[in-house]
């Protein structure tokens, strides 16, 4: 792929499949604005993204202002944005007979509808401007599929599984394509997958669910992203990509 002169958002860059989006769009040319809820903690990846051209933002998905300021500033900086990773999000375990208001509140508007709202700052952007972009969200395999204890987080997920195939007829016209990628359990350096990881009980249970009896890593999200927003995929529209080792072809 050719990411020359293009621009992307990474949202929720400040580790795991965030981090490894910025690095795979980084290494194919792409000037970048990432994101995390404080800026402060994108300075692990900025390191390793050392002469690459990178705005880092603060960004609050559940604020609308927030949301519009983040578009506002990497437009400012870069005076065009090209491509839209969707990926910041926030996890709920917890029972459905326990979930609270509040806490759902809180997720559905981190996990989609501040998603909807940047993608809309986005798509705005390009049906203005005349040009082709790519969308491209990170979804999950339990969109898909039923799991204890995971309610809230899923039904967020297919929220924006369904986006995705709304917004690729919506804005085909425009040539904008709109994909999500779809990953089971992940491998990543964040505390909680380190910690399952280290759980052998915890990972042979898993493993066996899966039929290539592996879990898929953040590199490998990465990877599939870096393909739909290349030239390769320009055919591609409202699709979601799964990355589960088969889990929900099973």
């Amino acid at each position: 792929m050719d990411g020359a002169s293009k621009v992307a958002i990474v949202t929720g860059a400040s580790y795991g499949v965030g981090a490894a989006c910025a690095l795979a769009l980084a290494r194919a040319g792409f000037r970048l604005a990432i994101t995390a809820t404080r800026e402060a903690n994108l300075a692990p990846v900025l390191a390793k993204l050392a002469g690459a051209e990178v705005l880092p933002l603060a960004l609050d998905l559940r604020r609308q202002d927030s949301i519009e300021a983040c578009a506002a500033a990497a437009l400012q900086r870069f005076g065009a944005i090209d491509v839209l990773v969707n990926n910041a999000a926030v996890n709920l375990r917890r029972k459905a007979v326990d979930t609270g208001w509040a806490e759902w509140n809180d997720l559905i508007a981190a996990n989609l509808t501040g998603a909807f709202f940047l993608t809309q700052q986005v798509g705005r952007h390009l049906i203005a401007r005349k040009a082709p972009g790519q969308i491209v969200s990170i979804a999950s395999a339990h969109a898909f599929v039923g799991a204890a204890e995971r309610s809230a987080y899923g039904i967020s997920k297919a929220g924006l599984v369904q986006m995705t195939r709304m917004l690729a007829i919506e804005w085909a016209e425009h040539g904008i394509t709109v994909n999500a990628v779809a990953p089971g359990r992940l491998m990543t350096d964040s505390p909680s997958r380190q910690k399952t990881g280290s759980d052998a009980a915890y990972m042979e249970a898993m493993l066996k669910r899966i039929p290539l009896h592996r879990l898929a890593t953040a590199e490998e999200v990465a990877g599939a992203v870096a393909f739909l927003v290349s030239p390769a995929a320009r055919s591609i529209t409202g699709q979601t990509i799964m990355l589960d080792g088969g889990l929900t072809a099973a």
